[in-house]
């Protein structure tokens, strides 16, 4: 993320994050700046692009009522000494309300920039166009241009408006702090309703100018968001391959992909002996060239006989999530003729899933036999091969 060229001391400025929304229209039973992107909570890179900021002194995060703790959780160290909370209310505007509020009473800054946690990756230097405008009016607001024909009409075309002064709005807005809490005031108490801040500024006889905005910091609102936004960030497709294989012994089950599968034999092996989840583990480790299963949990450590290898491919998507990156598709194929995985494929995929939950991925679990040929046909024991596709970030 671009860091700031110091426009404003960073005593000056506070940044007004809102993220109390439920985001329904984005699908899912979790509120949309919760959910993964590129390996972390949305949340986190919206309320990150103004920590990182060197013109930015202080970050307020407005999140719902009772949801701090969850808030805190989905950032690195609780978000650090100079990030705040405060609760929102119950539509955007009056969240806001309540941030400024809530910074007037700590230290009113001199310049505020309210922003939403739904767009997750602002550039530095659409921060800093904001800043540098603040110099000349109370209120700034990023922008771009509208490239397409508009049109009116319901079934038919009845009329054109002309683009040539129309534009699509984003945020951070930012305002001189007095004149904007002034105006979310007067507008709370006459009860205006407002779609964003610089409605409400106008409405207070506020010049707002435009500034150039961005198409990174797109809005995220619909499903089909989330990659649009991933693929905006400049992620770069990495793929790894895993194989792994285990002999049968003494037993009366075998772990495959994370699900107790009931068999005559088990499987030999230092850890638990998942072909599954070692083959995905090495192809995840592959993608982002960190080495093998091996490297990380080498068998002659006895601390690892007989460990769960959810514990490994949990550690190697954290390894992952480290870089910026996220797990964006994993395909296994077990290789074997018995047990039958077709029955149990549902609970293997929904453990993956489990498993690599902070990314998200799609999942794929799938069988085949060797028509008797081989070690696995003359049912000596299981392979798995696996192949994982990372999202990296791009080289600066």
């Amino acid at each position: 993320m671009d860091s700031g060229s110091g426009a404003a001391g960073p005593a000056r400025i506070a940044a007004l994050v809102v993220a109390a929304g439920r985001g329904v229209r984005a699908g899912g039973d979790v509120p949309k700046q919760y959910r993964p992107l590129l390996g972390r909570p949305m949340l986190a890179h919206a309320v990150e692009a103004f920590l990182a900021h060197r013109s930015v002194g202080r970050v307020l995060l407005v999140v719902a009522p009772g949801e701090e703790a969850r808030a805190r959780e989905a950032l690195p160290e609780g978000g650090g000494p100079r990030l705040a909370f405060a609760e929102g209310g119950a539509t955007r505007q009056q969240s806001v309300l309540r941030g400024l509020e809530a910074l007037a009473a700590a230290a009113p800054p001199e310049l505020v920039l309210i922003h939403d946690a739904a767009r997750p990756f602002v550039p530095g230097a659409v921060i800093d166009r904001v800043i540098a405008a603040l110099a000349a009016v109370p209120g700034a607001c990023p922008a771009l241009p509208l490239v397409d024909s508009v049109r009116t009409g319901d079934a038919l075309i009845d009329g054109e408006v002309d683009r040539a002064r129309l534009h699509r709005v984003q945020t951070p807005q930012g305002f001189r702090f007095g004149p904007i809490l002034a105006a979310h005031r007067t507008a709370a108490a006459r009860g205006l309703s407002a779609t964003d801040d610089v409605a409400v500024a106008r409405a207070a006889g506020l010049d707002v100018a435009l500034v150039a905005g961005d198409e990174r910091a797109m809005k995220v609102t619909e499903p089909a968001d989330f990659a649009r936004a991933e693929a905006l960030a400049g992620r770069i497709p990495m793929t790894g391959m895993g194989y792994d294989v285990h002999r049968f012994g003494p037993g009366d089950h075998v772990w495959l992909c994370g699900v107790r599968v009931p068999h005559g034999a088990g499987l030999v092996g230092h850890s638990d002996a998942d072909v599954g989840l070692h083959a995905l583990t090495d192809a995840v480790l592959g993608a982002i060239g960190d080495g093998d299963i091996g490297r990380h949990f080498p068998p002659s450590d006895p601390q690892w006989k007989g460990a769960s290898s959810d514990r490994f491919l949990a550690h190697a998507a954290a390894r992952v999530a480290a870089l910026g990156g996220r797990i964006a598709h994993v395909d296994v194929t077990i290789i074997a003729e018995a047990p039958k995985v077709g029955p149990h494929r549902e609970a293997m995929v929904a453990r993956i899933g489990e498993i690599l939950s902070p990314h998200a991925p799609r999942v794929s679990v799938k069988a085949t036999t060797t028509e008797g040929l081989g070690f696995a046909g003359r049912r000596e024991g299981i392979a798995a091969q696996a192949v994982a596709t990372v999202l990296l970030p791009a080289a600066p």
